[in-house]
């Protein structure tokens, strides 16, 4: 395949096919700058759904990408599907030509005409997709402990019935699956893991481990099941006067109850050979900040996690529970999508809500992307209006909608798709 970059040209997007995984492998190493392995390869392939790609071709070469997932998602309410935006790339030679541009056209067209309303992304670079109507409606706090000194409440939840149980992840995926599954209605943001998906989550070649030890499981368990689990690696090391200086590494952690929670992380603070531990994002309300006698050992570290893109207004807005009663009407820009602008009239209380065209003055005028940052129920609107980003008509009326639109957990995907 000749490579070289020719004169400009409109690139051809249309759906990639399994033939041409091999270019999009190509495409996904150069464009982030990472090597990968057979088998990570293999595991990324086997999640992809061909009908949802979209390849940018100049002539036979992919020069960008993006696709979507078919997702279970929670938000407000319970489980709703969307589109999860994913392997979005282009070109280095290719940049600044406005091929991710035309790839964002086609794909939320694509979606507008018989796909979801709502689409959700982890973007690569935060600055990238705000441009294109998606709002940062989660995000994910890293928090790394030294354990000298850690320790949980003396009043923290504990049960008696409750014992720990170290296995390897492998021999127990099933109680796995069962325990997520069960938790996962509780937490918008989380989304449904189909068996494909389970085996990127328990993967454990060596390339994956970079420099840490193999996978490793911890069960919070009584007679009658699992509820609790936690996924970990653990990297050794000593001081200069062997000391131990290891670092525990928690990839996930889930639980049914406070009392399995709690008996999971006093688990990980206590483990011998460990210096610190260090939970990578992790959902920003996680239970850890209330439970450690002295948080200030969290040391944490915020970043962007979820963002969502309302395609459809008048779809999106009803498709959710609403935390009290609202009567307003928004008048939402949306430049990218010009199908969603204009006055919306929203009525939500318990029973349900509608959204539908008014010709009634607006309450208050605000970007897309503000909506789809407050849709999982984690961002108030409050904090647009104080930077200046959207404008009240109606006094009260910011609050009133923030009020609706709030959800008292956090949300949080928990997961890079």
């Amino acid at each position: 395949m000749n490579n070289r970059p020719g004169p400009r040209s409109t690139p051809v997007i249309r759906p990639f096919t399994p033939a041409e995984w091999p270019a999009w492998v190509e495409l996904d190493q150069e464009a982030f700058v990472e090597d990968t392995w057979t088998e990570r390869t293999d595991r990324f392939e086997a999640l992809m759904e061909f009908d949802r790609t979209l390849g940018a071709f100049d002539g036979d070469r992919m020069i960008g990408s993006a696709a979507g997932y078919s997702l279970s998602m929670t938000v407000p309410g319970g489980p709703r599907p969307v589109c999860g935006v994913t392997a979005v790339s282009v070109a280095p030679d290719h940049r600044r030509r406005g091929i991710l541009t035309a790839l964002m056209r086609r794909q939320l067209d694509d979606l507008r005409e018989g796909g979801e309303a709502v689409a959700v992304l982890y973007a690569a670079e935060a600055g990238i997709y705000r441009r294109f109507g998606y709002g940062r409606a989660a995000d994910a706090v890293t928090f790394d402990i030294p354990k000298r000194g850690a320790a949980l409440l003396p009043n923290a939840p504990a049960d008696p019935s409750l014992r720990l149980h170290v296995v390897r992840p492998a021999a127990v995926r099933d109680e796995l699956v069962k325990l997520f599954d069960a938790v996962r209605p509780g937490r918008p943001g989380l989304y449904a893991r189909t068996p494909a998906r389970w085996d990127h989550v328990l993967a454990d070649e060596e390339p994956r481990r970079q420099g840490y030890t193999t996978l490793r499981c911890v069960l919070a368990e009584d007679d009658a099941g699992v509820r609790g689990y936690a996924l970990f690696r653990f990297r050794p090391g000593v001081t200069a006067h062997d000391l131990p200086d290891g670092e525990l590494s928690l990839r996930e952690l889930f639980a049914m109850d406070p009392a399995a929670y709690a008996l999971l992380w006093r688990h990980l603070l206590e483990r011998d050979l460990c210096a610190v531990v260090r939970a990578s994002s992790r959902p920003v309300d996680d239970p850890i900040i209330h439970l450690l006698a002295d948080p200030r050992l969290l040391t944490p570290g915020l970043m962007d996690e979820l963002w969502v893109r309302l395609v459809d207004v008048g779809r999106a807005l009803p498709d959710r529970a609403y935390s009290a009663p609202v009567d307003v009407v928004i008048e939402v820009t949306d430049p990218f999508c010009p199908w969603n602008e204009g006055r919306w009239r929203l009525s939500a209380d318990g029973s349900g809500a509608v959204c539908a065209r008014t010709g009634d003055p607006a309450d208050l005028r605000l970007p897309v992307d503000a909506l789809g940052a407050a849709y999982l129920g984690g961002r108030s609107l409050g904090e647009y209006q104080t930077a200046g980003l959207l404008e009240e008509s109606r006094p009260g009326a910011v609050r009133a909608l923030s009020a609706a639109l709030s959800w008292p957990v956090r949300p949080w995907g928990g997961l890079v798709f």
